[in-house]
């Protein structure tokens, strides 16, 4: 299998993150998580006196997208880290803006660097179709390991993890009176991303996300033609 990068797109509660974790353990990919990745620098100690940090760290708490150059900035720095090692990279839902996709006069998107670093055809965009009512289900219900953060499915109604034991809690973007906000920055910010690099010829494929997500996984798979 070549060195690729994947892009999984979806709303809240449609499973970008346990798909990029299937690719993490079936293909050995990286799974940059974006929005942990932004929780863990903004909540860091470190940044408590840094007044951009904590502008942006407010933005996170309330929901709404980080500011699109610092994130593009950041997120650039660590795909190419994460590039130069030879690894696969898998995004769960980012780039978030067309901006952090595919920048602008004074800035390079995201995508331009991951044509640069892996190549047009391996860079892959996966869209997971999921029905709002079913999204907002999973989002109230789902939990995530307190210390490993890995997915814990609603429907096994664990408490704790079974990777390494520790207590399950909820994720901070999970809070049922954000979802409603989260879904419309999606539509709103994300959905046109789509739609963009088609247009300019990059791979998408859409697929069902309401199944088991081992299900949804083999589609996945399948479609990207990682077992040939």
């Amino acid at each position: 299998m070549n060195k690729s990068a994947v892009i999984i797109y979806g709303s809240p509660g449609s499973g970008k993150g346990t798909q990029a974790e299937l690719l993490v353990r079936q293909y050995g990919f990286f799974h940059f998580d974006t929005g942990q990745y932004l929780r863990r620098l903004l909540n860091d100690p470190k940044n408590k006196n840094n007044k951009e940090m904590q502008k942006e760290k407010k933005l996170n708490d309330e929901g709404t997208l980080n500011t699109p150059t610092f994130v593009l900035k950041r997120v650039r720095q660590e795909t190419r880290k994460i590039s130069r090692t030879g690894l696969s990279v898998v995004y769960s839902g980012s780039p978030r803006t067309l901006f952090e996709a595919f920048g602008d006069a004074k800035h390079e998107g995201l995508l331009a660097l991951l044509k640069e670093e892996y190549g047009r055809k391996n860079v892959y965009i996966i869209e997971l179709v999921v029905k709002p009512n079913a999204a907002a289900k999973r989002n109230a219900g789902r939990l995530m390991c307190s210390v490993c953060g890995l997915p814990i499915l609603a429907a096994s109604k664990a408490k704790t993890c079974s990777f390494c034991g520790a207590s399950a809690k909820k994720r901070i973007d999970d809070d049922p009176n954000l979802f409603a906000h989260r879904l419309d920055q999606y539509r709103k910010r994300t959905v046109p991303i789509v739609a963009k690099a088609l247009q300019r010829g990059y791979k998408i494929a859409k697929v069902n996300g309401e199944p088991a997500p081992y299900k949804v996984h083999r589609k996945i798979a399948a479609l990207l033609r990682f077992d040939e």
